[in-house]
């Protein structure tokens, strides 16, 4: 599930980037435009928005990625 020991949310917010633009010609994501790396409520948001996708709930993950 997580291949790298570090550096998986970096790769798949890369690959997502890739995918909407490059294929979908869709904007690239804003991703919170926040930190995601270091503590906070941006990382926050992103960690619970993931969390309810993993429950195939993806409101909160679609809202953050353009946020």
């Amino acid at each position: 599930i997580h291949p790298f020991p570090n550096g998986n949310g970096r790769h798949s917010r890369l690959m997502t980037d890739i995918l909407l633009f490059h294929q979908l010609k869709q904007p690239r994501c804003s991703w919170g435009s926040g930190n995601l790396v270091s503590a906070g409520d941006c990382r926050q948001q992103y960690i619970d928005a993931l969390r309810a996708a993993d429950r195939h709930d993806y409101a909160a993950l679609l809202a953050f990625v353009r946020s």
